[in-house]
Parts: structure tokens; C-alpha cells; sequence
């Protein structure tokens, strides 16, 4: 398995989708390259919201050519209409991804947690705290859906390292 550099960190929301491209330098350490926020308005259509958050999803591709995509799963809550339009949202972020050619893997939510914070039950602000931390950055990233995007990105390049590095051991 080859480890790789760059990766758009995705926290899909029909409402809000972060994102966050993170890479590793020649040193290894991890550095967050650039972040934002797809926003749609309950204003538009289903449809013309999730055009939005693929368009958008297909520009970053073309923009920042990530190496691989990490998005996080749909957890399941009592909020079933929020769960619903964010599955929407996954499905038209993984098609996106899947025509640019991006391999995509997908993380859970107290994974990342477990893994950025070392608590699966870490609550926004501690994540935040973290994800500051991690990249060295002299202001929070905001809103929350931007941090947990940066957050998932950080977990995949790790665990690709950890991939690489056991894949390369077997070849011994």
C-alpha cells in the first residue's frame, strides 16, 4: 500500500458540509493545506442543494488533486429528517469523488474522536481544541463541521502511514 500526501477530510450536511485538505511534508509532519464550508440554503430545492454540494465537492478535486478522500459515516441519532438529508448529501459527495477518481474511505464519528482527542465521547469544543493543536493553528477552525473535516482528514493520514508501514514490513 502506497502512503499518501494529501487528502480531503469531508464531514458531509446537506445545511453545512466541511471540508479540510491536510497533507504530510517530506519530514512527515502533518500540515493543513486549506479549509471551508459548503453551505446550501433551505431556501432551494433538494435537488439544487445537492448540485451545490457536488459542484463544489468536483472543484475541490480539481483544485487541490487530493491523492485520497476521507468522509465520515452517518451515525444513526433520533433526528431521522437530519439524518436523512445528510445521506443525501454523502451519496452526491461519493459520486463526486467516485468520477474524479478518488479513492474514498470512510471513518466513524467516535473513532475520529477516540483517535484526535483520545476520548470516542469528545464533545465539539474539545475537538476543536484538538484539531488546533494537531496543525498548529493560532485560531480554531469554525464553524464545528470544518474542524470535525480537518479532524477526519488528520485520522486518514495516519492510518495510511500505519497502512504503508505495515504493508512494507510483510515485504520483508
Amino acid at each position: 500500500m502506497k502512503e499518501i500526501s494529501r487528502v480531503l477530510g469531508i464531514d458531509p450536511g446537506l445545511e453545512r458540509t466541511g471540508w479540510a485538505i491536510a497533507e504530510k511534508n517530506e519530514n512527515s509532519k502533518t500540515a493543513l493545506i486549506a479549509s471551508g464550508l459548503i453551505e446550501t440554503s433551505s431556501a432551494l430545492s433538494l435537488q439544487e442543494r445537492l448540485d451545490k454540494i457536488y459542484c463544489e465537492i468536483k472543484t475541490l478535486a480539481e483544485k487541490y488533486a487530493p491523492s485520497q478522500a476521507a468522509v465520515e459515516e452517518i451515525y444513526f441519532s433520533k433526528k431521522a429528517v437530519s439524518q436523512r438529508s445528510t445521506t443525501y448529501a454523502r451519496g452526491v459527495i461519493i459520486l463526486a469523488l467516485h468520477r474524479a477518481k478518488i479513492p474514498l474511505s470512510e471513518y466513524n464519528p467516535r473513532t475520529v474522536k477516540s483517535f484526535v482527542s483520545g476520548n470516542g465521547n469528545a464533545d465539539k469544543n474539545q475537538m476543536t481544541k484538538a484539531v488546533s493543536l494537531i496543525f498548529s493553528l493560532k485560531e480554531p477552525l469554525t464553524p464545528d463541521d470544518v474542524s470535525d473535516a480537518a479532524a477526519i482528514a488528520f485520522v486518514h493520514l495516519r492510518n495510511s502511514g500505519f497502512a504503508a508501514l505495515i504493508e512494507k514490513g510483510k515485504k520483508r
